[in-house]
């Protein structure tokens, strides 16, 4: 009995030992590790799989790599970028939208200049749309890598132009007679949810970039050089402003949210709704092809290209700090591989900034024809609310829902923006 006792607790020895030998093991082949804490804004669950198996794939095919993923939804990342840019624990790869919110990183010295990487691998850099490298960019040098390829159109009921015999407008002053008609006819013309008022700003974000001499707008969304007095942006309040006023907009725009006015869009209760490219899989889900689309028409008297699309894309930046650059951008090229990208519109349906990634057979018909018209446009008018530095875009934010009830005009909040902008010049350097 003794000798059956002494062989139980000798193989009970025997296997601690040799567990803890492998936990060691284990340990050690972490510590081993380069590990590249990575950052990005999808933490809900019809997108963070996509990343996980990204990930795991990645750490697979390299297995002296770990990656630390981090994921945090769309607005509480804004407070966390702003942390980090003043902060030691920095990621080494992380989101960012296009535009002035990436230009910050670049005059922080917080960015690493990727264009070394991108001239060296031809391939990688020629897989791009040339019009989503473009909007990170900054004094002829890339920062940024485009993850997803995103453009602003107007959705509507086929169903209800055909009853009203209209056809998708081609310039504004086209786009006001079917909104007249609709009215007339008993139907709410426009849907808009701008209780979180970057609704209402990707309106704003098109008519400047309509109205506004593009030399003129460039100038001014730099926060060196920004004056904001050229009379086309007081015009772009006021003709937003007049879509509300003439009554095309639906009851109680600004206590509305887009998702809720979405779904009231899909109901039937409205004829033309304003959204995103990759938003269009949930009004084929909801209409079935009973719907079209087109981008925001032409302006015949304004000062601007007609023939930009409002919209940009975004993607991530890799840290200045990072003390594994060459990794970090290893792990980018592979997250904007062919492979990973036909992944990328299959299974979460985001048009791709990769040359023929977003086609009929991998994306929606719609969505495909929405990347070719972005790729055929002159070029991206980025949202407004990121394009220009922070305190102008607070401002615009702060006041939009202002201009919608009434309770300021046009030229009162363009002073403010103004004022605001001569404000900047002299903090930035």
């Amino acid at each position: 009995m003794r000798t059956k006792i002494l062989v139980v607790l000798l193989l009970m020895l025997a296997l601690v030992i040799t567990g803890c030998s492998s936990s060691t093991s284990s340990n050690q082949d972490d510590s081993d590790k380069i590990v590249l804490k990575f950052l990005h804004k999808w933490p809900q669950p019809q997108y963070a799989p996509y990343f996980e198996e990204v990930v795991k794939e990645f750490e697979s095919q390299n297995p002296g790599i770990k990656i630390k993923m981090e994921a945090i939804a769309d607005e509480p990342i804004k407070d966390k970028l702003r942390v980090i840019l003043g902060g030691s624990e920095v990621p080494d790869i992380m989101f960012s939208w296009s535009g002035e919110f990436a230009r910050k990183f670049v005059r922080a010295d917080a960015a690493l200049d990727l264009t070394p990487y991108l001239e060296e691998d031809a391939a990688w850099k020629n897989s791009f749309i040339p019009a989503s490298l473009q909007p990170f960019s900054s004094d002829g040098k890339n920062y940024g890598i485009p993850l997803r390829f995103n453009g602003k159109f107007f959705v509507y009921n086929k169903e209800i132009f055909d009853k009203h015999g209209l056809q998708a407008p081609k310039t504004w002053d086209e786009f006001l007679v079917v909104l007249d008609t609709l009215k007339e006819e008993g139907e709410t013309p426009l849907m808009l949810g701008n209780e979180s008022p970057w609704a209402a700003i990707h309106y704003l974000t098109g008519l400047n970039q309509k109205m506004v001499n593009q030399e003129v707008r460039m100038n001014d969304y730099n926060p060196r050089s920004g004056e904001f007095t050229d009379s086309g942006y007081v015009k772009a309040m006021e003709m937003l402003a007049e879509l509300n006023e003439k009554g095309y907009f639906m009851d109680n725009v600004n206590s509305s949210s887009h998702d809720m006015v979405k779904q009231m869009f899909f109901a039937g209760k409205g004829a033309i709704f304003y959204v995103e490219l990759e938003e269009f899989q949930d009004v084929e889900n909801a209409l079935k092809g009973n719907w079209g689309f087109f981008p925001m028409p032409s302006i015949a008297d304004g000062n601007g290209s007609q023939k930009y699309i409002t919209g940009a894309p975004d993607g991530f930046i890799v840290s200045s700090k990072t003390k594994h650059p060459k990794e970090a951008v290893e792990f980018l090229k592979f997250l904007t591989s062919k492979e990973n990208s036909l992944k990328l519109v299959k299974d979460i349906g985001w048009p791709s900034p990769i040359e023929g990634a977003t086609n009929p057979d991998t994306a929606l018909k719609q969505v495909a024809e929405g990347v070719d018209y972005m790729k055929e446009a002159e070029g991206m008018a980025e949202w407004l609310d990121t394009d220009v530095h922070a305190k102008v875009a607070d401002v615009y934010l702060s006041n939009i829902q202002l201009l919608l009830d009434g309770s300021k005009s046009p030229e009162e909040i363009i002073k403010e923006v103004q004022a605001v902008a001569k404000q900047v010049q002299n903090e930035v350097e």
